[in-house]
Order: structure tokens, then sequence, then C-alpha cells
């Protein structure tokens, strides 16, 4: 029996080496295996330590922007940058031509307005009750010619511009000048003027050293004989406002207020004379 127990003692130690033998084989083939398949994990930091990958970033880092610069600026320059310049420069020229086209579109439609009212002509003749007009170095005066004629005044039709038509200066002395003017001879703005059914006419030959006329012609004013410097102060005065006169109100008929008288007659369908006229006056609602 102990034999026999050392016999049965010394198979099962025999099998269970052989098991324990048996059972170690595939834990050692797994370990085996574990190493193939770290190869692979190592592969892997290899491939992101691939000399190709930053190869491939430095190359096409610069072949993207010469492939993307042209695709996004070429489509985007002539696309929107062509649009924007388009509207600036419809609308700095729709400016230019309100500011500059504003003025005188703002002037004409103003110089429509019609007639003043008898408040404002009030208004604006107090302001010149006491107004007398002075020469002007810039304004030169006319001279003495027997043979002047408004040449323009036949171009218009009706009677208000048959005075003008038919104008032509005299010369003659204060005596023939007193003899027929006597209470109506006034001297305004340097020179000496005659008033006759209301309109004042330069009275050349009465006062050679106060022959100062920067308009040679008939000026309108009215039935009522106020100097005329006082008249055209206050003409200017509503052409100033209209924004057609942009001189000084001086009270003097010279360059700039024909300008301003021109362009007011034509935009209400006067003929231009330049001139103060009866149509003029009354157009402007400053006929009293």
């Amino acid at each position: 029996m102990p034999k026999l127990t050392a016999i049965l003692t010394a198979s099962c130690l025999a099998l269970t080496t052989a098991i324990t033998l048996q059972a170690a084989k595939p834990e050692d083939a797994g370990a085996a295996d574990k190493p193939a398949a770290a190869k692979p994990k190592s592969a892997a930091p290899k491939q992101h330590q691939q000399p190709a990958a930053p190869k491939t970033d430095h190359t096409s880092g610069p072949k993207k922007p010469e492939r993307t610069a042209p695709d996004l600026d070429a489509p985007k320059a002539p696309k929107i940058k062509p649009e924007k310049t388009t509207t600036d420069k419809s609308e700095s020229t729709t400016t230019k031509k309100t500011a500059p086209g504003a003025d005188p579109a703002a002037a004409t439609t103003n110089s429509k307005k019609g007639p003043l009212t008898p408040e404002a002509v009030k208004k604006i003749q107090a302001q010149h009750t006491s107004f007398k007009a002075k020469p002007s170095s810039t304004i030169a005066s006319a001279t003495f010619n027997p043979n002047y004629r408004i040449e323009a005044a036949s171009n218009w039709d009706g009677a208000p511009y048959e005075i003008y038509r038919s104008y032509q200066p005299q010369w003659h002395d204060q005596a023939w000048y007193h003899s027929r003017y006597n209470n109506n001879l006034v001297l305004i703005g340097g020179g000496w003027y005659f008033w006759e059914a209301g309109y004042w006419f330069p009275a050349w030959g009465y006062d050679e050293s106060a022959a100062y006329y920067p308009y040679d012609g008939p000026i309108y004013v009215g039935q009522n004989p106020r100097p005329f410097d006082q008249v055209v102060a206050d003409v200017q005065t509503v052409l100033q406002e209209q924004g057609l006169y942009r001189g000084e109100i001086d009270g003097l008929i010279g360059p700039q207020t024909r300008e301003a008288l021109t362009a007011y007659q034509s935009a209400n369908g006067l003929p231009p004379t330049a001139a103060l006229d009866q149509p003029t006056l009354e157009s402007l609602g400053l006929s009293v």
C-alpha cells in the first residue's frame, strides 16, 4: 500500500506537471503573439513619423496658396470689387450732380416759388429804406455812346420791352434836365438819374464829375419814384435767398446781378433781359 500510494502520488505529480507544462505553452504562445501584435503598434508610430508626412505638408503648403490664391482672388476680385466700385462711383456721381446739379436744381426750384407775399415785401423793403449805394471799384462804369443800343431788345416781344428797344443815351446839360425832371433828379450810387413813367434813366451830361453808371439802360421801379438802389437791394436779397445771387447787397446792377436776373428770368419763362424790367419786378412780387 505504501508503494501503491507512492506510485499514485508520483503519477499525480507527473500529471500535474504535464498539465502545468501544457497550460504554460498557450501562455507562452500568447506571450509570443503579444510581441507580434505589438509589432504593428510599433509600426504605427513609424507611420506617424514617416518622413513622407512632413514632406507632404511642406510641399502642399506652397502648392495650396498657389492653387487657392488664384481660385479665391480671381473670382472675388472681379465679382466683388467691381460691384463695390460701381456702386461707389454711381453714388459719388449722383452726389456731384446734386451738389454742383444740387445747387442749380435747388436754385431753379426756389426761383419758381412765385411772387412774395405783401408781408414779406414789406419786411424786405423795411431793410433798405435808408439804403444808399456807393460806387464799386470792382464794377466798371459805362461810357457815353450816342450810338449805343440794347441790341438783344429786338428779340424781346411785348409792350413792356418797347422802352428797351427804343432806348438811346442822350447828353443834356443841367438846365435841360431841371426844366423837365426837376423834382425827379436824384444822385444814386455815384451818378445822376432822372425818373419818368416808372423808370430811372442815366442823366448823361448833368454832372460829369458824378457820372458812375454801371448799367446804361432803363431801370424799372414802378409808379412810386423810389430810388432804384433800394429796389435793386430788394431784388438782390430775394435772388440771394433763392440761391441765384451770390454777391453782396450793393444796390448796383453789376455783372453778378445781371447774371442772377437772367437766371431768374429764364427759370420763369421771361425774356432774358438781364435788366430790372417791369415783368421781372412783378414776377418777384416787388412791384409796389
